[in-house]
C-alpha cells in the first residue's frame, strides 16, 4: 500500500460531507484523544442533529429539549428568525445541554470538520466543564434535570387546562421578571435533588389541604397598631428576613397565592438555579471548550485524522470565534469570552511549560510545573470568572492585549484619567477591575426584603444596596416592582441605600386590581 493509500485510509472523513457512521468515527477519535490524552471526565454523551429552524427554536427555549409553554420564546423566536433568514445573524454550530446525558445538538448543514469541530468543544469540552466545575457540583443536579423539565411542562399544561391560560401565563410573567432574583447565592447544606421535586408537589399539595397559614389569620384588620407592639426581631426570623431571594420568599410568605402559583414558582426558581453557575463561569466555559477542541483538532491533522484542507477549514472558524476587536473598532461591544477564555487557557499553558522569570514571580505555584493539562482541569474545576481572571490574568497577557484603565473623573470638565499602567501596581489594579466586571456580587443589583408590615397594611419593604453606588434604571424598576406586588397582594416599597447608608430614591407600586378580582388570585 502505497503512502497517499495509506494516509487516506486513517482520514476520518473526505470532503465536506458526512453520515451517521461518520459522525460515530469522529466522536470516537475525539474521545480517544480528549480521555486518553488531555485526561478529561466526561458524563456520557447524546448526539443530535437538528435543522436550522430547530436550532432558532432551541434558541427561543434557552437551549432546553424540553420545557413549558411562554410567549416569550415565541418572541425570540421570531427575532433570531428574521435576522438569521436575512443573512444579518449567523446560527451557533451546536447547543450543548449540562444533563447526564450530556445532550449536544449539531445543525446539519455542518460540513464534516464543523461537525468535528463542535463534538471537540460540545460533547468534550462544555461537557468536561459541566461535570467537574465546582458550581455545576455544587447547584445543579445533571442526572435529574430532564426529568424535572418534563415535570414542570406536564404541571404548567395542566394548570393552564384547569385555572386558565391567562391566569398561568401572568403568574409565568411575574415570575420570569423576578427570575434574576430567583436564586440562592450561597450553597445550603444538602443539595438539590430534581428527581424527587413532583413527589415533594404532591406531599406539598396534600399537607396544604390539610393546614391553613396561622401567620396571616392573625393578622389584625382594624386600627394600626403602634410600631411598638410588634417586636421587629421577632417578626424578621419568623419570616426569614432579610431575604434576597424573593421568589423564594413570595413562594413561601404570600398571602394571596394559590397553590399552584407556588408551584410555578417554585419551577421557574429553580430552573433559574440550574443556569446560575453558567452566568459565573461564562468565559471558563467557553476558554475551556475552545481550549479543548484546538487541542483535539492538532492532534487530529498531526495524526494524519485530518486532511490539511479540512484542518484550514477549522482554523479559518476558529479564528473567527476567537476574534477580538479592539475598542476603536466599531464591531467592539466588550470582550469577547471566547477569546479572552482561550487567550488565558493558551497564557497558562506557556507559564507551566516555558515560564520567564516575571511568570515565576507572579506564578510561583504553577510556573514550569511542566505539565498544563493537569494544571489546567485543576483551575477548571476550582475557579469561577472573578476568581480565574484575578488569579491567572498574567502581565505578559495585559502587555499582549495592550489593557490599561480608565478612570472618568466628574470633576474634570476635559479629558479622560489613565489611572493604570503596564507597571507593577497597574498590573494589579487592571487585573482586579476586569476581575470585577465578571463578579456578579458588583454586577448584578443587590435586593433585600427586609420587613413586612404585619401590624398595618402588609406592606412589603425592600432594599437595594449598591456597593457601587449605581442607582436601578426607573422604567424597568417600575416594571418589575410591579410584578412583585402583583404576587405580593399588598403594596410594595423599593428603597435605594448608597454607600453612606443615606436613602437616595424610592420606588412605590400597588397590586393591579384586575388581578384582586380573581382573574390570578383565583
Amino acid at each position: 500500500m502505497t503512502q497517499a493509500a495509506m494516509q487516506k485510509d486513517r482520514l476520518l472523513f473526505e470532503g465536506a460531507d458526512w453520515d451517521f457512521t461518520t459522525l460515530q468515527r469522529i466522536h470516537d477519535a475525539c474521545e480517544e484523544i480528549a480521555i486518553g490524552e488531555l485526561g478529561l471526565d466526561v458524563y456520557p454523551n447524546q448526539i443530535e442533529v437538528i435543522t436550522a429552524e430547530q436550532m432558532l427554536d432551541a434558541y427561543s427555549s434557552t437551549g432546553m429539549p424540553l420545557f413549558y409553554r411562554h410567549w416569550s420564546f415565541g418572541k425570540h423566536f421570531a427575532h433570531h428568525e428574521a435576522f438569521y433568514r436575512r443573512g444579518m445573524r449567523d446560527l451557533a454550530y451546536e447547543i450543548v445541554i449540562n444533563s447526564s446525558p450530556c445532550i449536544s445538538y449539531l445543525m446539519e448543514e455542518n460540513t464534516a470538520t464543523m461537525q468535528t469541530l463542535v463534538i471537540a468543544h460540545a460533547a468534550f469540552g462544555h461537557n468536561h466543564f459541566f461535570k467537574n466545575n465546582y458550581l455545576f457540583k455544587l447547584w445543579t443536579d445533571a442526572e435529574g434535570i430532564l426529568d424535572y423539565l418534563d415535570f414542570a411542562k406536564g404541571y404548567i399544561a395542566r394548570c393552564e387546562e384547569r385555572y386558565g391560560e391567562t391566569a398561568v401565563e401572568r403568574t409565568l410573567d411575574a415570575a420570569h421578571a423576578l427570575m434574576s432574583h430567583g436564586v440562592h447565592r450561597y450553597a445550603g447544606k444538602t443539595r438539590l435533588d430534581l428527581r424527587q421535586e413532583e413527589k415533594r408537589q404532591q406531599e406539598r399539595r396534600a399537607h396544604e389541604e390539610q393546614m391553613f397559614n396561622d401567620l396571616w389569620r392573625t393578622v389584625p384588620t382594624g386600627r394600626k397598631r403602634d410600631a411598638a407592639d410588634v417586636d421587629l426581631e421577632r417578626r424578621r426570623a419568623a419570616l426569614g428576613l432579610p431575604q434576597d431571594n424573593l421568589l423564594y420568599f413570595l413562594e413561601k410568605s404570600s398571602p394571596r397565592l394559590q397553590p399552584w402559583q407556588r408551584e410555578i414558582l417554585r419551577i421557574v426558581r429553580h430552573v433559574a438555579q440550574y443556569f446560575h453557575p453558567q452566568r459565573q463561569t461564562k468565559v471558563m466555559n467557553e476558554g475551556t471548550a475552545t481550549y479543548v477542541h484546538y487541542q483535539i483538532m492538532e492532534r487530529l491533522h498531526d495524526r494524519g485524522q485530518i486532511s490539511d484542507g479540512n484542518y484550514f477549514e477549522f482554523l479559518k472558524s476558529h479564528t473567527n470565534v476567537v476574534f477580538q476587536p479592539t475598542y476603536d473598532d466599531r464591531r467592539f461591544s466588550g470582550f469577547n469570552p471566547y477569546a479572552i477564555g482561550f487567550a488565558m487557557m493558551q497564557d497558562i499553558e506557556r507559564i507551566v511549560t516555558k515560564p520567564t522569570d516575571e511568570d515565576r514571580e507572579w506564578f510561583p505555584d504553577i510556573a514550569g510545573r511542566g505539565d498544563p493539562m493537569q494544571v489546567l482541569r485543576g483551575i477548571w474545576a476550582d475557579y469561577r470568572d472573578e476568581s480565574f481572571i484575578s488569579q491567572f490574568l498574567s502581565p505578559h497577557l495585559i502587555r499582549k492585549w495592550r489593557l490599561f484603565q480608565l478612570y472618568d473623573d466628574p470633576q474634570m470638565s476635559e479629558g479622560i484619567l489613565v489611572s493604570a499602567i503596564h507597571d507593577e501596581r497597574g498590573y494589579k489594579r487592571v487585573r482586579r477591575q476586569l476581575a470585577r466586571e465578571y463578579d456578579i456580587g458588583w454586577t448584578d443589583p443587590r435586593i433585600d426584603i427586609i420587613d413586612v408590615d404585619l401590624a398595618g397594611d402588609r406592606r412589603l419593604l425592600l432594599q437595594h444596596r449598591a456597593p457601587n453606588d449605581w442607582v436601578l434604571e426607573d422604567s424597568e424598576t417600575r416594571q418589575v416592582l410591579q410584578h412583585l406586588a402583583d404576587l405580593w397582594g399588598y403594596d410594595v416599597m423599593l428603597q435605594e441605600i448608597d454607600s453612606a447608608e443615606k436613602v437616595v430614591k424610592e420606588h412605590a407600586a400597588h397590586p393591579r386590581e384586575i388581578l384582586h378580582k380573581g382573574d390570578l388570585f383565583s
